[in-house]
């Protein structure tokens, strides 16, 4: 649900050197396509799980050494979200890998169960007079149960910190980023 416009924006101050601080100095791909430097990733991720879930974010860089030139504001905001968006996606991609994993855990669990099911019966009529019979056809039909934990792990708990995590990721992919110079503070 998009936030009203006249809401009040989190902003988070980060204070480095010089730009460049922001990014992963390891990753070789242009400066606009470069990874976060994973502190300062998860810096801002920590930062934005404590604001509001409907509340817009904004991002203010504060240059200690150096003055960003005209286009360094949309450059930074444009490699930010693209960040975090893709962070996002790789997420929802995530999520949708554990739905399949989940539906075909759940397929083989309700098959075993039923064959579980269809073994005890017989195993049970065959042995009837055995006092150990209903051991085994009780062992069998909780066995066959056990093999649906998996799928309804997922299903009830496992999904929702991915999605949550996705659309934090979202809202960070749509923050407003700023950035001042050395000796600027507006």
């Amino acid at each position: 649900m998009p936030a009203p416009a006249d809401a009040a924006r989190a902003e988070l101050e980060l204070h480095v050197g010089e730009m460049r601080q922001i990014f992963d100095s390891m990753d070789p791909a242009p400066f606009r396509e470069r990874d976060l430097d994973p502190k300062a990733s998860d810096y801002i991720v920590g930062w934005a799980e404590e604001t509001p879930k409907g509340q817009p974010l904004a991002l203010r860089v504060h240059l200690g050494r150096q003055q960003p030139s005209g286009d360094d504001e949309a450059l930074l905001g444009d490699a930010v979200r693209e960040y975090f968006k893709g962070r996002a996606v790789a997420k929802r991609r995530e999520l949708s890998q554990l739905f399949r994993t989940g539906r075909i855990s759940l397929l083989i669990g309700m098959a075993f169960l039923a064959v579980a099911i269809l073994l005890a019966e017989a195993l049970s009529s065959l042995i009837s007079q055995e006092g150990w019979a209903w051991l085994v056809k009780e062992s069998l039909i909780i066995g066959g149960w056990v093999a649906l934990w998996r799928p309804l792990e997922i299903f009830l708990y496992d999904w929702w910190p991915l999605r949550a995590r996705a659309r934090l990721y979202e809202r960070l992919g749509a923050m407003t980023v700023r950035v001042d110079g050395a000796g600027l503070a507006s």
